[in-house]
Parts: structure tokens; sequence; C-alpha cells
């Protein structure tokens, strides 16, 4: 036997003690959690709140602000109400699917924070439209199905435009109009609204200790910080969602 297949030999008993000694090892560390694998859309994203303390509520004439009842139309034809999102955190947000503006980067930033919390049954969020004469059960089906939407609870509504516009401007105080010039014909806030296990609005405070009530859904957390100066929220958004799901 020449040289050459003695090496051959020799390489190969070396790659199965390797095997044999260490893969169970590296195996068992992995289920430990001392090896975490990076995944896109893994139950393994570690996300960790930076504080303990508590979110702000939005107090209204000395009371806690609470989400009024409504009862709209989901992408599935299914009725949705206040109701079946009591005992989940959740988002709130009012777009149109025609908007050429704010609404992809808001709809983009909520499918990354969907993808953060994969594989909780007590998180969701409700997408309300401001032009349901247009974005019909269908229409609002597509776009779902477009962002790849995956989260069984976010919930894209439809009803009646007299109703979600008082849900918008008086329920959120999420601003909301049809306003002709406007880009796409209507004009809306680009702010999220995060709701906790009871149905109260909660925010973290700001630097002079007064609740910031709503979070910017328009910069990315990639984009860090836009044009006019303004930095992204999506990052503390999750932290804050985290919050809410395991802490309260």
């Amino acid at each position: 036997m020449n040289k050459s297949k003695y090496s051959y030999i020799g390489i190969s008993f070396i790659i199965l003690v390797f095997g044999i000694i260490f893969i169970p090892k590296i195996v068992d560390r992995i289920k430990l959690g001392d090896i975490t694998r990076v995944e896109s859309r893994s139950d393994n994203v570690r996300l960790k709140t930076k504080d303990k303390t508590p979110l702000s509520y939005l107090i209204i004439n000395g009371n806690r602000k609470k989400v009024l009842p409504f009862n709209l139309t989901n992408q599935n034809g299914q009725a949705v109400t206040n109701a079946d999102f009591e005992g989940r955190v959740h988002l709130i947000e009012f777009f149109f699917t025609t908007c050429p503006t704010i609404c992809p980067k808001m709809n983009k930033n909520l499918v990354e924070i969907q993808n953060t919390f994969p594989n909780r049954s007590d998180f969701g969020i409700a997408s309300i439209t401001i032009n349901p004469d247009y974005d019909t059960v269908e229409v609002l089906k597509r776009y779902a199905n477009n962002y790849g939407v995956t989260n069984p609870n976010w919930h894209f509504l439809t009803g009646k435009q007299e109703i979600i516009y008082d849900l918008a401007n008086t329920g959120f105080n999420l601003y909301a109009a049809q306003v002709y010039g406007a880009p796409g014909g209507f004009e809306h806030s680009g702010n999220f609204a995060l709701i906790d296990k009871e149905g109260y609005i909660r925010s973290r405070k700001d630097s002079y200790g007064n609740p910031k009530i709503y979070y910017k859904g328009t910069i990315s957390e990639k984009e860090q910080v836009n044009d006019e100066g303004e930095f992204e929220e999506i990052s503390s958004l999750k932290e804050d969602i985290l919050k809410l799901l395991d802490n309260e």
C-alpha cells in the first residue's frame, strides 16, 4: 500500500473520531440553547427588554383609554370584534390598499414585527382600511397574501366608512380623512397603537416622562432615521410588545 493510501485512511480515521466525540456534544449544546441558529422566522429569535419599567396608559379625563367596541369584517369574510382581541397583545393601524406613500412602509414593518413573534397565539394585528368602498374582502385578502401575512390573528378589516372614521379619529385619535388632491385620495396617521391584553392603549414614556402614546410605523429598523431626522421606533415597539406578552 503506497503512502497516499495511508494518508487517505488516516484522514478518514480522524474525521470518524471527530464525529464520534464532538458531534453529540454540539447537538447537546444546541438542545440546551448554548448555540442559536439564525433564522428569519424562528422561535430562536432572542429579544430582550432593556428594563422592567411598566408601560404607561393613555389617560383621558382621569380614565385609562380603552379600545372602543367595534364590529368589522376581515379578509376571510368573517365578523371580527374587539372581543376577538381580548387576551392578546395587539397593534392597530389605519391604512388603505391603494396608498402610494406610507402604507407600504407601515405594512412591511408590521410583517417584520409579525416575523419576530412567529408562534405567539397571544399576539395579533388589526389593519383597518379607510377606503372600504374599494377595499373589499377580496381586495384585502389579496393584499394580505402579497405581503406575506401568516399570523392567523392579523385581521385586515373593512366596514362602513363612517364607523371606521369615528373609530380612527375618536376611538384612537389616529387621524384619517378622505382628502381631495391627497396622494391616493386619503390622509391618515402613520402611527401604530399598542394595545394590551385587557384592551388598553399602552406606550413607553419619552425623555420628559410623558407617554409617547403611539409608535412611528413608517421608519424601518434598517433605515434608522428618515429624511426629516426622525428615528425609527420599530425596535422599541418590539421590546414593548414582548414586555406586555411576558410580564403582564
